[in-house]
């Protein structure tokens, strides 16, 4: 894999709704070679992409990932449970997906996940190493509130996973969006992040977000 810091790193985005494109915007603008993917053929995604996401390749589903260095997740969560695990095996993956059951309806995989909905996803795809992060702010704040480093209201987002490699490549990640990532070792700590969670909508600075999720931090330091 290509580094976490590399602008030659490519970033799969799998969703072309509104938290879909969001990401691919700031992916893009951090220097990332971005693709997007919907359901069906990315000639339907072309026109829209050029205006919504120029710059960001439209890609089938299946092409995007297999030449990614890391996925996002952002299509409806019903969906997860038909996603070819096979397909993930090796990838980094982001889920930026969120269990909303009056719009998604009850999914048993997600609605009783002691380790949460993104245990939930890593038992889905057993081969990748899933990162729960981008869920927790809204998708029309995500670009607005992106600051350089060091700046004086520049905003954190968690990031939690099991896999301390893939942990620090998407904090590396998150850093070069715009935000100071917060690193949670384990992806169960991923449950603050979800809806209800202690940092759900919450905007809040680096300090702030650590101690907000210090029941959950375990040995995570922010990055």
């Amino acid at each position: 894999m290509n580094a976490a810091g590399s602008d030659a790193l490519i970033a799969a985005v799998l969703g072309a709704g509104r938290v879909g494109t969001a990401i691919a915007r700031a992916l893009r603008d951090a220097g990332y070679r971005v693709t997007i993917s919907a359901s069906g053929d990315p000639a339907r995604l072309a026109s829209i992409a050029r205006i919504i996401v120029p710059g960001v390749e439209p890609m089938w589903a299946g092409d995007a990932i297999a030449r990614a260095d890391v996925v996002v997740l952002s299509i409806p969560l019903h969906r997860a449970t038909a996603l070819q695990a096979d397909a993930f095996a090796g990838k980094i993956v982001i889920d930026a997906m969120n269990y909303w059951p009056p719009v998604d309806g009850v999914i048993q995989a997600f609605e009783h996940a002691p380790r949460g909905t993104s245990g939930a996803v890593q038992d889905l795809l057993p081969g990748a190493q899933v990162v729960k992060t981008f869920n927790h702010t809204g998708y029309h704040d995500l670009e607005p509130d992106r600051r350089p480093p060091g700046h004086p209201e520049r905003l954190a987002l968690a990031v939690a996973g099991d896999s301390t490699r893939a942990v620090r490549a998407v904090s590396e990640i998150v850093h070069r969006v715009g935000y100071d990532p917060v690193p949670l070792f384990g992806v169960d700590r991923g449950r603050a992040l979800q809806p209800g969670g202690d940092v759900f909508g919450a905007r809040l600075n680096a300090e702030r977000m650590v101690a907000a999720l210090q029941p959950e931090r375990g040995d995570a330091q922010a990055a």
